[in-house]
């Protein structure tokens, strides 16, 4: 006969010793987790500082908030590992995992690069660029574009930005007359489209700009926004800045990363790396439109800066440029011609609505603050 106190010891005994060996097994288990080492993925920036920079951060940092410790960026500055004409082809070779840029830093690939981020304006912003992209074919159209150039890329776009001004001129512009023969800075298409109207463009990084113009390498030059354009100095060397422009009216950041790189990574990652590229494009508008609005300010009343909005007559010249120049490349390259087709069949359908439906914002505007 079993002692039944003997047999309640022996019971809590052995369930003890079930536990502990539990406990040893995730003992010994538990490094292998607690060690693993996190992806981290080596991405460059085109952007050596100012707002852009911080926009880059501000996705890498979305993307940590959601992946934890398992998935960083090592995000680095312009220049850091090769050049900003060089990082397209780092990513594609491994050289880089990845990059944060605007298509019309690798036009010279493709000039239908530049549809997906400074072409002509069907009436749209860069907000229905960015539509088009992800649900009228375009993301379809850019892969198809990656093949044929045998990348081994895959990008998001975010970041809706929006018309960059026509820059800064040594007087004022009120005619398309005055900038026939100057020496302007641009990138991408647009740089196609000034020299039909008569300009002679020069192609400069962003830094470069304004060392250019003080030496008078450059007579006219735009960026993109009054943030940038405040923080390059361009108030020291102009005192004429014109908003407005049909020349990138809608551009948005790429990022790109190596598809072999990628395609290893974990479907939860690879959906982080997506769904952070979705949420930075809210955060880019409301961030920087206040920013943008605020140095625009700062460089009137601070720098003694005369702001113009560009004469329509400007813009309607521009057009026609736009015009002879989409015809020329569509009739050279068919697949330009196919990009541009799907564009304006989304323009055309959404602005349709848009352009009927929204009331006149700067009736109201004039109606409270003059």
């Amino acid at each position: 006969m079993v002692d039944k106190k003997s047999e309640v010891t022996r019971r809590k005994f052995l369930k003890g010793g079930t536990i502990a060996a539990g406990a040893a097994a995730a003992t010994l288990a538990a490094p292998n987790i607690a060690n693993a080492a996190p992806t981290v993925l080596k991405v460059q920036a085109a952007w050596g500082g100012g707002i852009f920079l911080e926009n880059a951060k501000s996705y890498v940092d979305r993307v940590h908030a959601m992946a934890g410790k398992d998935l960083k960026i090592d995000l680095l500055s312009v220049n850091s590992v090769v050049k900003t004409s060089q990082m397209q082809d780092a990513v594609h070779r491994g050289v880089l995992d990845g990059a944060h840029y605007v298509p019309a830093y690798w036009y010279s690939k493709s000039k239908a690069a530049s549809l997906f981020g400074t072409g002509p304006c069907f009436g749209w912003s860069a907000q229905e660029l960015l539509g088009w992209i992800h649900y009228g074919g375009g993301m379809e159209l850019f892969n198809e574009l990656m093949g044929s150039l045998g990348l081994n890329l895959v990008s998001f776009f975010n970041s809706a930005m929006p018309a960059q001004p026509l820059g800064w001129f040594k007087e004022e512009i009120k005619d398309a007359s005055q900038m026939k023969g100057l020496k302007y800075r641009t990138v991408g298409l647009a740089a196609d489209v000034l020299l039909e109207m008569g300009m002679s463009v020069v192609q400069l990084p962003g830094g470069e700009i304004q060392p250019a113009m003080k030496s008078g390498l450059i007579d006219a030059a735009e960026f993109n926004n009054p943030t940038s354009d405040k923080d390059f100095g361009m108030q020291d060397v102009s005192k004429h800045y014109h908003l407005a422009s049909f020349h990138q009216s809608q551009e948005a950041f790429e990022i790109t990363f190596n598809k072999k790189k990628y395609d290893s990574l974990s479907a939860e990652h690879q959906a982080i790396l997506k769904h952070a590229s979705e949420a930075e494009n809210s955060n880019f508008y409301w961030h920087n439109t206040l920013r943008y609005a605020d140095d625009l300010i700062s460089l009137k009343e601070k720098s003694g800066v005369n702001v113009y909005r560009t004469p329509e007559s400007v813009m309607a010249e521009q057009l026609k440029a736009w015009d002879i120049v989409v015809d020329r490349i569509s009739g050279e390259d068919p697949f330009f011609a196919k990009v541009v087709d799907s564009q304006k069949a989304y323009a055309k359908k959404v602005m349709g609505y848009l352009l009927l439906n929204q009331p006149d914002y700067g009736l109201a505007y004039k109606h409270y603050f003059g």
